[in-house]
């Protein structure tokens, strides 16, 4: 996992990285430029598109000068807006960059004169992740005049304006996408910035991991290489017991959609053995269109018999709180706890005392407001999410566009996969059956929520990839086979 370090540090993070290295500042700027480029070139290989880069002072400035005489280079016609005064100051790679910019390459100051530009991608290497305090007035100037320009927008490591940790004000760039390099700032993680950020992507720019150790922070990112070292191996003499017995409690009149899509994912996910717990009322309906999965009614069976537990998809409110507790008092293991079984812990906040350390809890942002109380920003609700599992000893899902898995130690991490095509009902409900699989099957309840939000949101990508606007929840499960190909997980 990538640790996010704060927006003061990544500066002393390349100095560090050059003193151990030995690499000069200005061939890691190069690669920075280098790994922006390549991902411009699979995006954007017209190179009929007119590109304007708009360059500040600093570093950022620097990336932006050596992204255009790259580009320059692979036959894109570039202009370069200086965005600061004849006379200032640049840091020393970014004035080196600026010398390197070929003549072919059409330079010229920004000034509040400038007409509209006619150009097909607008790149925003003006502020970078050293902003602190207000903008001045010509910063603003320079940011409204970015986003009065048509084309496609792309920040530059940040966009200008957006705090690296913070929340933005109204002058800030709107990038429909954010290319951040080395790890995403935590502000680019956070939905209140959505309109900023756009569409993120992290680039690796040859940092040495080993250096993040050097910094503090409880914010970590976590990728595709971290997933195979959490995954169990199973031998080929393991049989469906070895796979996990998992019992799923849910489901009502007018909502056993949401226990069958539990069910269905918990058994693509893996899981053995797949029993529900249901009124015996709507029996007919699972069993008919999920005969793999078993069904239980009446009393609760002998929770002893199951290796995990997840409950709440579908599952109703007002009838249901005895049973709750009467499965808390029985249970000691780290259960799943998901959407009407949150509810009810929301309006019985004595049930909070029962959990049992280790459970995961999947709220949706609405349901976490109900738990812990309305937040004014995601800033403030990942704070009780830290809160609430330091104290209670759970693990914390708190379900998004970037889920963030809160754990007792401390540690909040951040999940890279996923897609604006997975807002659609029913999906929670997927990934409270994946989750609860792997924790059947014998996952640390820690490395189940990993590994349960990164594959469902994985597969979110593989759906909407092929689905677009038209994906359901049904298509994430249709997928999840093919995430653990891409992944290498036999």
């Amino acid at each position: 996992m990538i640790k996010i370090l704060n927006g003061n540090s990544v500066g002393q993070l390349d100095k560090l990285h050059c003193e151990v290295s030995g690499q000069h500042s200005l061939d890691l700027m190069e690669q920075a430029a280098d790994s922006f480029v390549t991902w411009f070139l699979e995006h954007f290989s017209d190179r009929k598109h007119k590109i304007a880069i708009f360059c500040g002072a600093g570093n950022n400035g620097g990336d932006g000068f050596a992204i255009g005489r790259l580009l320059r280079e692979k036959g894109f016609e570039v202009h370069i807006i200086k965005c600061f005064s004849p006379d200032s100051k640049l840091s020393e790679d970014a004035q080196t960059n600026l010398d390197r910019l070929p003549l072919e390459v059409d330079s010229y100051f920004f000034n509040s004169n400038l007409e509209k530009l006619e150009v097909d991608v607008i790149l925003d290497a003006f502020l970078g992740v050293g902003l602190t305090g207000d903008l001045r007035e010509n910063a603003k100037g320079v940011i409204g005049f970015m986003n009065q320009c048509d084309g496609v927008k792309i920040a530059v490591d940040i966009p200008s304006g957006l705090p690296s940790d913070g929340l933005a004000s109204e002058h800030a760039f709107k990038a429909d996408f954010t290319i951040s390099f080395a790890f995403p700032k935590l502000s680019l993680l956070l939905p209140d910035n959505a309109q900023f950020s756009g569409d993120l992507v992290v680039q690796d720019i040859g940092i040495l991991p080993e250096l993040y150790d050097k910094f503090d922070s409880d914010f970590y990112f976590l990728t595709a290489k971290d997933i195979p070292q959490f995954h169990r191996k199973f031998h080929r003499f393991s049989h469906k017991g070895d796979f996990g017995k998992v019992l799923l409690i849910g489901g009502s009149p007018g909502k056993m959609g949401a226990l069958h899509l539990s069910a269905k994912s918990a058994l693509r996910t893996g899981a053995g053995l797949v029993s529900c717990h249901l009124d015996e009322s709507e029996r007919l309906i699972l069993q008919s269109s999920l005969p793999e999965a078993m069904c239980l009614w009446g009393d609760l069976p002998n929770l002893g018999l199951f290796d995990a537990i997840g409950i709440g998809p579908g599952w109703g409110v007002e009838p249901r709180k005895k049973i709750l507790e009467e499965l808390l008092r029985q249970v000691s293991r780290a259960l799943v706890l998901d959407a009407d079984a949150i509810t009810i812990l929301a309006e019985n906040k004595k049930l909070l005392d029962l959990l049992p350390e280790n459970s995961i809890l999947t709220p949706h942002p609405g349901e976490f407001d109900r738990l812990l109380g309305k937040s004014k920003n995601h800033l403030e609700r990942l704070e009780k999410a830290k809160e609430f599992s330091e104290k209670r000893k759970v693990v914390m899902v708190l379900k998004g566009a970037n889920t963030v898995v809160s754990l007792p130690d401390g540690r909040q991490i951040f999940n890279s996969t996923g897609s604006k095509f997975m807002a659609t009902g029913g999906s929670g409900d997927v990934l409270t059956g994946m989750i609860t699989a792997f924790l059947g099957m014998g996952y640390q309840p820690e490395h189940a929520a990993l590994c349960g939000v990164f594959h469902h949101g994985l597969a979110g990508e593989i759906a909407g990839s092929k689905t677009r606007r038209s994906t359901i929840a049904s298509d994430l499960i249709a997928h999840i086979s093919e995430t653990y190909i891409q992944l290498g997980i036999d």
